[in-house]
């Protein structure tokens, strides 16, 4: 028996990955319907798509009855932020959620809370090192997170992640270079037990952003995509369109600097952050792109048309 997929209570070992903006209901649920795990972005349904948490919830439940999951973002950013996201762990767990997969921080806090119900936590990770710190909080499975995926990638190719992590016994899943069956295939034959996705379901029906959105995905091969220290203060992965040239890869050498403070890092990064939110929230339900800021990873080399998501995850397992 597939561990991920018991863990996930699924059939096909796909997550439709959290996404900021681009987690919308209708696409969450969408890729529980077809078989695989659909995950809530917490911040995307709340801020952007404008939903209560808890009415979200109830609304993408009324679309499948197949599990869903959700994005425990574990950042100590702030009290306020911090205090929000136990809010809405408990919400979810209320509502019966029982998949997580928590992202930036030490994920002991939700493995507690989550352990206590019965429930499962994934979590993201990078590295080997990030990972030890995962296992000692007894998470069920990690979520690896390699050179190839859109938004916050990671540095290592996934065929050496997978070799990195497998001796910690835990169910690996890969995140990153997968927008077609042929990736899909590769990554389960390395021993990943199952994928998570974020690009190809951007390209898709469901998914909410606007149409140049979905046909810069489609354009895009994989040396288009480039890395980004300018926009998070952290690399993020981007398709290299003319407002990427124009605002630049790097800082300039004043922000650098002060990325490099101990006391400074914190407070660029959260003007970065409100900047990249307020630029991405622009990203849905029609309305126009913000300049061509386009996440993505290396996967839109496998993308070529947008399909419903029912088509894709169909087209990945037949």
């Amino acid at each position: 028996m597939n561990k991920f997929l018991q863990d996930a209570g699924i059939e096909v070992p796909i997550i439709g990955g959290p996404m900021y903006p681009c987690s919308n209901p209708e696409l969450v649920a969408a890729v529980s319907e077809a078989g695989g795990i659909g995950i809530i972005q917490p911040i995307s349904l709340t801020y952007v798509h404008g939903y209560d948490f808890q009415e979200g919830i109830r609304y993408i439940k009324s679309l499948s009855s197949k599990p869903i999951g959700m994005n425990v973002l574990i950042e100590k950013s702030s009290k306020k932020y911090e205090d929000k996201m136990k809010e809405w762990l408990d919400i979810a767990l209320d509502e019966g959620i029982r998949f997580f997969i928590t992202s930036l921080g030490k994920p002991d806090w939700v493995v507690q809370k989550v352990h206590a119900v019965g429930g499962k936590v994934y979590h993201d990770v990078t590295e080997l090192k990030w990972a030890k710190i995962a296992v000692k909080a007894k998470v069920d499975g990690l979520i690896c997170v390699n050179a190839n995926a859109g938004g916050h990638a990671g540095d290592i190719e996934a065929p050496c992640l997978y070799e990195d992590l497998k001796e910690l016994g835990l169910p690996l899943v890969c995140a990153g270079g997968v927008g077609d069956k042929k990736a899909y295939v590769e990554m389960l034959s390395l021993g990943y037990l199952g994928v998570q996705m974020g690009t190809r379901f951007i390209a898709t029906v469901e998914c909410e952003v606007p149409s140049d959105y979905k046909e810069a995905i489609i354009k895009a091969c994989k040396d288009d995509i480039v890395f980004s220290l300018n926009l998070t203060g952290v690399k993020v992965s981007v398709i290299n369109t003319p407002y990427i040239q124009r605002l630049g890869l790097k800082p300039n050498f004043i922000v650098s600097w002060m990325l490099e403070n101990s006391i400074l890092k914190g407070l660029v990064r959260i003007i970065y952050m409100l900047r990249s939110i307020k630029n991405l929230k622009g990203l849905v339900k029609g309305k126009k792109s913000q300049q061509g800021f386009f996440q993505a990873g290396k996967s839109v080399e496998g993308i070529r048309k947008v399909e419903t998501v029912k088509k894709v995850i169909h087209s990945f397992i037949h």
